[in-house]
Parts: C-alpha cells; structure tokens; sequence
C-alpha cells in the first residue's frame, strides 16, 4: 500500500516525535528520540518521573505525530498515530528495543544499566494501532490518509 510504504520511508529521516499523554482531561506534549522495528512499534526511553512517564503509567492510550519542520510554502508531510504504551521491563541488549535503538543511536550498554536505578532511564513501547498520513508531495489528491495498523 503506498501509504504505508510512504510511512516506512519517511521514518528513516526523522529521529523525533511529539507524544501526547493526559491525566484528568489535562493534555501533555513531549518530544522523544525513537527507534522502531519492522512492524512499525515504536521504541523511546526516558526518566520515569517525567511527566510522560507517569501519565502513561497511568493511561496506557497514547497519541502523537512524526513530522520534519517545514519552511513557509513548503510541501508539507507528516505522520500522526494512536495507539498503547507499555513500559518494558529488564531490557536485554538481545531485544528488539536496544537493538533498534543502539542501531539508530549508537547508544551502548550503560543505558541498559540505568534501568535498575531509581531514577534511570526506562524503556517504553508503542504499538500503534492506527495510523495518519498527511501527505502533499505524492499523495494524489493531497490530504489526509488512515492507515488502520493493529487491533489489540
């Protein structure tokens, strides 16, 4: 399909992305660095007494977008998603968060090792169970497209 396709290819580019998380109707943004695997779930890690981090402790629903700044009258694309977060536990350098994400990053071991801190990084998965691409460089015609991704 060739939103997906377009989806897939634009990921490889951009190394950021906006989530938003909420608690008692109050919404949250933050930006990330992610990394994801072939089935298109999303990777981050981050401090647990971030706001994010807690919030989604607490309502595991998660929103966000993937999207390269763009000058005025540029063509515009971006990708946006909803899906479920999850923190992963006991992260091994054998498992598809690391592997990813030292692959993007170049990161090494030692993040593994903050995760038994109190305050060390933790690792977080997203399984994106719907997909929006907002498209005006190939999509014809331009606009909004969905890419129904998972049902869980």
């Amino acid at each position: 399909m060739k939103v997906e396709a377009i989806i897939r290819n634009y990921l490889e580019d951009i190394v950021h992305m906006s989530i938003a998380t909420s608690h008692e109707n109050k919404p949250w943004i933050s930006e990330v660095h992610y990394s994801y695997d072939d089935e298109l779930n999303f990777y981050f890690v981050s401090r647990p007494n971030r706001r994010h981090s807690v919030e989604v402790s607490q309502n595991n629903q998660i929103a966000g977008n993937i999207v390269r700044q763009h000058k005025k009258d540029e063509s515009v694309r971006g990708v946006y998603f909803e899906g479920l977060i999850e923190m992963l536990h006991n992260v091994t350098k054998d498992q598809v968060a690391f592997q990813t994400y030292n692959q993007r990053f170049n990161s090494d071991a030692s993040i593994l090792e903050e995760q038994s801190e109190e305050d060390g990084h933790r690792w977080y998965k997203i399984v994106v169970q719907k997909f929006y691409l907002f498209d005006e460089l190939e999509m014809n015609p331009a606009g909004k497209y969905e890419l129904g991704w998972k049902t869980l």
